[in-house]
């Protein structure tokens, strides 16, 4: 290949690149097992384009919230690198990939992860009031009012049912109007009937916000309604 078709083709590449919110290239992660390395995860290539719905699935074990968790830059690879929305995140530190996460990311967790001294309203208020927002509280209830719990604003965690919890976790997880939403197995806490309200509000709120979806889940019915499905069999995309 001459100088003038390789360089073309590195544009091409980089214009290809820069239209994908979230790239991992040859991640792995590896733990110490007694006197052995164990690899969690191996070489895994992604690329992830603007307003996709990707579903990551597969077996308990097969490395699935490890690999979200290094994708959202909560814990770092043994080797490897992700880019995100142009980031290269393992060249932050870790305040500065907070800031990022901050800025661009929700999250929707099996556990819920609401703080438990906090009204619902205060747990979809932090994220405004972390970024400093003036009108944290109005959006606040306007999100809360949206997930249909506007009722529910003044109870605390433990007074809330699952399904209404996570409801709430949703209601954070959009107020800030995310470019990418990471929802880590969000119906696993869930009976079914609360399970498929909260998936019905996830891909509304996904529809009407255009937001980029990164889905883990070993549900295959949930995994069908994404654009896309990509499988991990033990640490590897197959």
């Amino acid at each position: 290949m001459d100088f003038s078709a390789a360089a073309a083709l590195s544009a091409q590449t980089n214009v290809h690149e820069k239209a994908k919110i979230l790239i991992a290239r040859g991640i792995g992660k590896e733990v110490a097992s007694g006197d052995r390395r164990l690899a969690i995860l191996q070489d895994i290539d992604l690329a992830v384009t603007p307003g996709e719905a990707l579903a990551v699935v597969g077996a308990s074990g097969s490395g699935k919230s490890t690999l979200l968790a290094l994708l959202a830059g909560l814990d770092t690879p043994t080797h490897g690198a992700v880019t995100l929305n142009g980031a290269d995140l393992f060249s932050l530190d870790e305040d500065a990939r907070a800031a990022l996460r901050g800025r661009l990311v929700g999250f929707v967790f099996q556990s819920f992860q609401l703080l438990p001294a906090l009204t619902a309203l205060e747990n979809v208020m932090l994220p405004l009031e972390l970024a400093q927002a003036d009108d944290a509280e109005a959006r606040a209830r306007e999100m809360l009012g949206r997930v249909g719990l506007t009722e529910r604003a003044q109870h605390y965690p433990k007074h809330l049912s699952g399904g209404e919890q996570q409801r709430v976790a949703l209601a954070r997880a959009f107020v800030v109007r995310p470019k990418l939403l990471f929802a880590d197995e969000p119906t696993g806490s869930l009976d079914a009937q609360s399970g498929a309200q909260v998936i019905e509000l996830l891909f509304e709120l996904n529809r009407e916000q255009g937001t980029t979806l990164v889905l883990v889940t070993h549900d295959e019915a949930l995994a069908a309604r994404c654009t896309r499905v990509v499988r991990l069999v033990a640490g590897r995309l197959a």
